[in-house]
């Protein structure tokens, strides 16, 4: 009898044992994996003014009063953020952009940005609260950036100058486009495979 609790006892320990190290295993792989699979930023499409050149200089009139100069020196930077009224992913963003654009105000400014007919533009901006920035109806504006899909956004310093830009789907990829100004980036992506391929030839 106490021959087989033994046994048993050895038996249950060699298992306990064996699923720590599967555990173990298991832990490494996700981390590697993770590492593999580097989160994506936005995703640049290669039309319309490059990252580092200067954007068109455009005086638009805003939905709510008033004229917005896009791609002038300016006190501060410029988040365009193209959008649709018929988007949801445009809409699921707007309370992260207003977020951002209140966390960031001290060097931002959000600037709402698209295309089509003004009342239909004048009630969504009603209905999403967006009062209080810049919303600009301008077939113009879109094609200066050569914008083809939505949602797009084009970060703009105070200088009038491109410092990054891209599809945007997510919180994520709209920070990626701050974090690409501060590394001097096309991109974080961009950034991520220059870091591979230097961890390759070393």
């Amino acid at each position: 009898m106490t021959d087989a609790l033994v046994v048993s006892n050895l038996l249950l320990w060699a298992v306990v044992l064996a699923l720590l190290v599967a555990v173990f295993a298991l832990a490494r792989q996700i981390g590697i994996l993770y590492e593999r699979v580097a989160p994506m930023g936005a995703l640049m499409i290669d039309t319309g003014p490059k990252v580092g050149e200067a954007a068109p200089v455009l005086d638009v009139p805003s939905l709510h009063g008033g004229t917005v100069s896009i791609g002038a020196t300016a006190p501060h930077s410029q988040l365009l953020f193209f959008l649709s009224p018929s988007c949801p992913v445009c809409k699921k963003l707007l309370p992260i952009l207003k977020s951002i654009a209140g966390a960031e105000s001290s060097w931002l400014r959000l600037v709402f940005a698209s295309d089509g007919d003004a009342p239909e533009h004048q009630a969504f901006a009603k209905r999403a609260g967006l009062e209080a920035f810049p919303y600009l109806v301008s077939t113009e504006l879109g094609m200066a950036f050569r914008i083809g899909k939505l949602p797009y956004a084009v970060l703009l310093d105070a200088g009038g100058r491109v410092r990054a830009k891209g599809l945007v789907n997510s919180r994520e990829q709209l920070e990626s486009l701050f974090t690409a100004k501060e590394l001097g980036v096309a991109s974080v992506q961009a950034f991520v495979d220059g870091q591979a391929s230097q961890g390759v030839r070393s």
